[in-house]
């Protein structure tokens, strides 16, 4: 018996049940593959939304969190496993933007430094970019992270716990209902029983949702990657230093010089598929930031599936009409650059806290809910 079951292993659920442990929660998380293997391992890793001015204030308010909050989380995995996540704070170039006003209006109201800089400042960060820029937008707080890393580092962390229970390779089969409430969870190895259980299973929480009858948009779209390796350069300097982030496509450093290109986006179902049309498209726009990088060999190339829902407002909070049944997903691009705010606050409404941040904008209130059995199976 848990106090809490959390379905799905991905950066979400696996620091929703650290903080619940921490809280003195005993804690089972279900996950059907290994933790940390879908959207959280697959994404780029920059905290923050790409353009975060496009996105509504709600997003923006868990952003401004999570960012707060990452240095600090990087420093506790890194001290308590000794693997390093890699959290690089050295800021953002933007170029080729065309809604500059509506940027700085954003940074405004929500105190981000933000600035436009000449090709001789973009030059003197970042010489190997292409030639011909002219200007662009320097966002120096912005940072990223080795998503990778910060899995297996959580997951490190988590087997540590001993109010933690990780169960890998397990599929759900179906939530139960007692008495008018959840009772647990039926899976492939039998019974979980817990009195709250919390569905962090990204782009797939739509699938299991509609199968108890809720209707919860959230949808898959796939999105592919590339990761260059790159040859040393003189005096300690990489190839590419920052984050740059130009026509939608971004570049990202790692700290072994790697140099990381995305993303598609891509309405292909459940397909996680690479596909060679993909690798050229990425390669040429990388190429046009960067055209060094033509010598580079391509070291993997690989897709996930981000949980899209409307407006990219996430649905964290209580099913209605199922008592004890909570959900935390739909973050769509965002998921790894959120999940210290949504994670916090979806443990604040498990533990019926007064919430940090306010729950009203990602309550799943308007879900529609239909007759179902105690125990609905979630899969065929």
């Amino acid at each position: 018996m848990s106090d809490v079951l959390i379905i799905g292993g991905g950066v979400i659920g696996m620091l929703t049940a650290w903080q619940l442990a921490e809280a003195g929660q005993a804690v089972t998380l279900l996950e059907r593959g290994r933790c940390g293997r879908e959207a959280s391992w697959a994404g780029g890793g920059i905290v923050s939304p790409l353009y975060p001015w496009r996105y509504s204030d709600p997003v923006s308010h868990l952003a401004r969190f999570a960012e707060c909050e990452y240095p600090r989380l990087v420093a506790r995995l890194l001290e308590e496993t000794g693997i390093d996540p890699e959290y690089r704070q050295r800021g953002l170039l933007y170029l080729r933007v065309d809604d500059g006003d509506r940027a700085f209006d954003w940074a405004h109201r929500f105190g981000k430094p933000l600035e436009v800089v000449s090709a001789d400042a973009i030059y003197a960060k970042e010489p190997w970019l292409v030639e011909g820029i002219e200007a662009g937008l320097w966002m120096p707080t912005l940072g990223s992270i080795r998503n990778p890393r910060l899995c297996r580092a959580l997951r490190a962390r988590l087997s540590t716990l001993s109010r933690v229970t990780l169960e890998e390779g397990l599929a759900v089969e179906g939530v139960c209902v007692e008495q008018g409430r959840v009772a647990g969870v039926e899976t492939s190895r039998g019974r979980f029983t817990a009195g709250q259980v919390v569905l962090c299973g990204g782009a797939w929480s739509g699938v299991l949702l509609d199968r108890l009858g809720v209707a919860l948009p959230v949808r898959p779209v796939k999105g592919q990657m590339m990761l260059f390796r790159t040859p040393p350069m003189a005096k300690g300097r990489q190839l590419l230093e920052r984050v740059v982030l130009a026509d939608g496509r971004y570049l990202i450093p790692r700290g072994d010089g790697r140099v990381l290109i995305g993303s598609t986006l891509e309405e292909a179902d459940f397909d996680k598929t690479p596909t060679e049309e993909a690798r050229e498209s990425l390669r040429q726009s990388a190429l046009a930031m960067m055209p060094a990088l033509a010598d580079c060999p391509i070291e993997h190339h690989w897709a996930g599936l981000r949980p899209a829902a409307p407006d990219g407002i996430p649905f964290i909070g209580e099913v209605p009409e199922i008592p004890g049944l909570f959900v935390n997903a739909g973050h769509y691009r965002n998921g790894l650059v959120l999940a210290p705010a949504s994670s916090r606050l979806m443990v604040d409404m498990l533990l019926r806290r007064p919430p940090l941040i306010d729950p009203a904008p990602y309550a799943p209130a308007g879900l529609s809910t239909s007759a179902w059995s105690s125990c609905n199976p979630l899969s065929e």
